[in-house]
């Protein structure tokens, strides 16, 4: 993995265009991100969360303001940015490791080490044993782990998760959670994580951005000053979730009272 660099997000707005009328999804988003930052995005539904994560991504361009990684602007989509989705989206018909390989765009390394890449990356999202599984074979939190492994092979500099634990039983999620935190621990990769568990933003973030609704835009950005593993029974994880209820839901203070 090369050098990791700060994302700078300036003046970004994007409108889809639509019969009935244009959609303002995001509206003078700013934000800079510093190098191995673990940044979360809470906010309702339709608040342009994913849509920054693909103009991230660089699978949509057609927008306002800009993405720098560095100082270089972002185009297209790259190596630089890996991205997990919310389903696993994986090919059925390759194994786990097969699928993780598939991943590997460099063309110049060897077979050997490739399988040596690819088995080290196995091993960082603990499916030793599982290599030669298919899909079908595999339960759906390990599924995620093959995505992340692929996402990851290629070292990116920034990855970006689009509610990736979101299809998962409650008790596999907040596995994934801790696994998950373990392999950015170790892996110290930029990470942006779309989520709507306010409880997971707390947990794994050192800052969690909570957004408006439409158009899109930046209400609060909250830093977690708590150490890692962090205790979701604490009074100081419960004022954070807290603060973050009282933007989403601003004067509605009985809604408040009910999440927390």
């Amino acid at each position: 993995m090369g050098t990791l660099e700060s994302l700078f997000i300036e003046n970004l707005s994007k409108t889809y265009k639509a019969e009935n009328g244009d959609v303002h999804a995001l509206e003078n988003v700013n934000l800079t991100i510093k190098p191995g930052e673990f940044i979360t995005f809470v906010g309702a539904s339709g608040c342009g969360k994913s849509t920054l994560l693909r103009l991230i991504a660089g699978l949509e361009k057609d927008f306002s303001g800009e993405i720098k990684l560095g100082a270089n602007k972002l185009g297209g989509p790259s190596i630089d940015r890996g991205m997990v989705f919310q389903e696993a989206r994986l090919f059925p018909w390759l194994t786990a490791e097969e699928n993780i390989a598939f991943g590997l765009v460099d063309d110049k390394i060897s077979p050997a080490e490739k399988k040596k890449v690819v088995d080290e990356h196995i091993d960082l999202v603990s499916l030793s044993g599982f290599a030669k599984s298919y899909p079908h074979q595999l339960s759906g939190g390990m599924q995620q782990r093959v995505s992340i492994a692929r996402a990851l092979v290629n070292y990116p500099k920034i990855l970006l998760l689009d509610e990736p634990f979101g299809a998962l039983d409650a008790l596999t999620r907040l596995q994934m959670q801790q696994e998950f935190l373990r392999i950015w621990e170790k892996e110290k990769t930029t990470v942006l994580l779309v989520t709507h568990d306010v409880d997971e933003a707390i947990f794994l973030a050192d800052r969690v951005v909570v957004m408006s609704c439409r158009p899109g835009s930046i209400s609060k950005v909250i830093t977690v000053n708590e150490s890692r593993p962090r205790d979701r029974s604490s009074c100081a994880f419960a004022d954070i979730k807290r603060e973050i209820y009282k933007v989403i839901f601003k004067e509605e203070s009985h809604l408040i009272d009910y999440y927390i």
